[in-house]
């Protein structure tokens, strides 16, 4: 009966219901079509841009305020900056060779700079429409009130002089060291946003409020189960090569690799105070 209900609530939201349309289109779509070069080359965005859309009607019903009900510009804004974020991945990847993408040799370089842009651009709003839902429940009110964490100057100076050294690592020996990707590009950026004025996680922390902190963690594990799942019987597709971690599979990816998605999610907030600086604060 609760899921009855909440399908509704979702339905009378107008997002809700297009998302709801789009996601019953191309999941099936995007796992059964026989034309393997027209699955998730072309399916990835629309699926994913349901799932987004799905994710803020259940916000907006949960608390009646939402990424896309706020502000339509700054919504919009998120797909404009996820596409060059997840490429800064995809060159350190270059280096680390961590994943590749199967069925992508149909494509010339255009088109599939393109197509990636494109399937790219859904990542930042996936990650922060999950983390506002996950705001929405009350056990994260439990995070509230923990212990304080202000930077001083020289703290700040040595977050980014740490993150610089965990990147160079990687791309000196990526066989070693490619798990520190998932971090290091936080602990670069989080300093210069501190300097330069904009929004950064530590402007909770060091209230001891460890709210946004959880909110994008779990949200972002949430979206990587997702992304794991509907990648699995995807095709193009994306497989994993983690040297000392290649066991216990949960689907292509390993099961430690999805610890990655906590620090990510760190990463992608980095990146959007980064990119989008007038960006009003996110409901985390």
């Amino acid at each position: 009966m609760g899921t009855t209900k909440q399908g509704a609530a979702l339905w009378r939201q107008p997002q809700g219901r297009a998302g709801l349309i789009l996601v019953a289109v191309f999941w099936p779509l995007n796992w059964l079509l026989p034309d393997a070069t027209m699955r998730s080359s072309f399916f990835f965005f629309p699926l994913w841009l349901g799932y987004v859309l799905v994710v803020d009607a259940w916000v907006v019903g949960r608390s009646g305020t939402s990424l896309l009900t706020r502000s339509r510009r700054e919504f919009l804004g998120l797909f404009c900056a996820s596409a060059p974020a997840w490429w800064l991945f995809e060159w350190i990847n270059q280096r680390t060779g961590n994943w590749e993408y199967l069925g992508t040799g149909v494509f010339n370089n255009f088109e599939y700079a393109v197509l990636c842009t494109l399937s790219f651009s859904t990542v930042m709003p996936a990650v922060f429409e999950t983390a506002e839902l996950v705001r929405t429940f009350g056990w994260a009110d439990r995070f509230a009130a923990g212990a304080r964490l202000a930077l001083t100057g020289p703290a700040v100076v040595g977050l980014f002089l740490l993150g610089v050294t965990m990147l160079a690592l990687i791309l000196v020996w990526p066989r070693v060291f490619y798990p520190l990707v998932w971090g290091s590009i936080f602990l670069i950026l989080e300093p210069i946003n501190l300097a330069l004025g904009r929004q950064h996680l530590f402007l909770w922390l060091e209230k001891g409020d460890w709210r946004p902190v959880v909110s994008l963690s779990v949200g972002a594990l949430i979206c990587g189960f997702f992304w794991e799942m509907w990648n699995f019987f995807s095709y193009p597709k994306w497989i994993y090569h983690t040297p000392g971690v290649e066991f216990l599979h949960v689907f292509e990816m390993p099961l430690l690799g999805y610890l990655g998605y906590i620090p990510f999610a760190w990463e992608l907030f980095a990146l959007r105070n980064l990119l989008l600086p007038k960006a009003g604060a996110p409901r985390l």
